[in-house]
């Protein structure tokens, strides 16, 4: 028998309640979201015999490590049920025959396996990484026909009043038309916070874990809070959350890698930015990896070589104003034949940077992966403010793409062959 907390209690009265079909459980880290809905699904497929669920998420990784490892074994030792797993398209069956499938929605191929199926529960975890259009369009194999009411699960830490869950489960407006949804009674959502599930959290996490966190970041994680993007932010969650990017990479004409460097490398210095972003031929842009790093100039000229090598890059890029020619240097040691070009911050970081917010804005920028820290950097920082090292990274590569082509003749330097 599991036992479950007031707020756990009160999630479950509206997952039972029939004239509910979409739900939303919001609020900071480690509130139990995942567990209960998890346990809802377990008991929907026992209920039904034959019944199929699904749980989604932005990464197939994620919800293979974090719920298929995890959480659904967890959930089933304590239900007691028995069941199967199949390690090789992830999904749980029971003796009734009902299926539990978890899915990413990162990866082609598995994407139309998991939707050319039907389910009469659609759970995505950690919504708030996934699309509003790749939500709608798993939403349509929401359309089992069996002995239970269809039902769509959302969870998710609070982003910002900008991104579409808000504007879905409060304004209850779609996000893409503006239009009013329709039937928002058959719509709830409840705010649970790590505060309603201390009794199953470690001595210390909320009281010095989240609550040393940064105050924006502690507002989200501990106090689950929807923030109002920052004003005069150049960007907005908006702006790279409706041109993000799933399934497979365009082809990439030019890849580079953005550094801006820390001089020091103690416990308390800055971190190294280090971001790796590319042009397709018709002059899109995507943001392929964030490999930033807090360590010795030795560890973060190691973790930009190896970035370098991954994406088969081009140039890395390093401005010279923060430690001399320190990138290059450093970098060098490390990979002697790598392509460096030096940069000179001769302008303001908000006249660097609000072109760049002008590409995002215009549907140019496409991030390659949900890129948490970054993101945070970018719709956190206002004109005036210290820049922070990732997004100034960010704003070196992509300003080397969008203003400088390459010159015509033999690539210099190393790196793999791009396969993108």
């Amino acid at each position: 028998m599991i036992k479950k907390t007031p707020k756990q209690r009160e999630a479950l009265a509206l997952l039972y309640d029939e004239s509910i079909k979409t739900l939303l459980l919001h609020g900071g880290s480690r509130s139990g979201k995942t567990f209960i809905f998890l346990y809802a699904l377990v008991v929907r497929a026992l209920k039904a015999p034959g019944s199929r669920h699904a749980v989604l998420r932005f990464h197939f990784r994620d919800v293979k490590n974090a719920i298929g490892r995890d959480t659904l074994p967890n959930v089933l030792k304590q239900i007691g049920c028995s069941y199967i797993l199949d390690k090789t398209d992830w999904f749980v069956t029971f003796p009734n025959g009902s299926e539990i499938w978890l899915g990413g929605l990162d990866d082609d191929d598995r994407v139309e396996k998991i939707l050319g199926l039907e389910y009469a529960t659609i759970y995505f975890n950690e919504s708030s990484q996934i699309s509003y259009h790749a939500v709608t369009t798993a939403l349509t194999r929401l359309a089992q026909k069996c002995d239970l009411i269809n039902k769509a699960f959302f969870d998710c830490n609070p982003p910002t009043k900008s991104h579409w869950l808000y504007k879905f489960f409060f304004e209850h407006t779609d996000p893409e038309t503006k239009a009013p949804i329709p039937r928002p009674e058959s719509m709830a959502q409840l705010k649970v916070n790590p505060t309603d599930n201390a009794e199953n959290l470690p001595d210390g996490y909320i009281e010095e874990r989240l609550a040393s966190l940064p105050e924006r970041k502690r507002r989200r994680f501990q106090l689950g809070e929807w923030l109002e993007d920052p004003e005069g932010a150049l960007w907005k969650r908006s702006m790279i959350d409706d041109n993000r990017h799933v399934g497979k990479l365009p082809h990439m004409s030019r890849i580079v890698v953005g550094v801006d460097p820390a001089v020091t490398g103690t416990a308390d210095s800055d971190e190294t930015g280090i971001i790796a972003a590319g042009e397709t031929a018709t002059g899109d842009y995507y943001v392929l990896g964030d490999y930033s790093i807090r360590g010795s100039p030795f560890d973060w000229a190691k973790a930009v070589a190896w970035s370098y090598d991954k994406h088969g890059a081009d140039r890395v890029i390093g401005e010279t104003n923060n430690g001399g020619d320190l990138v290059e240097v450093n970098v060098r040691t490390v990979k002697p034949d790598i392509s460096y070009k030096k940069i000179t911050a001769t302008r303001g970081k908000y006249v660097r940077a609000e072109p760049i917010a002008g590409l995002y804005e215009q549907g140019k920028v496409h991030h390659a992966e949900l890129f948490d820290e970054l993101e945070d950097q970018m719709c956190s920082w206002v004109p005036g403010d210290k820049s922070p090292d990732r997004m100034d990274a960010l704003v070196w590569a992509l300003t080397e793409l969008s203003q400088n082509k390459p010159a015509p003749g033999p690539r210099i330097g190393g790196g793999i062959k791009r396969r993108h």
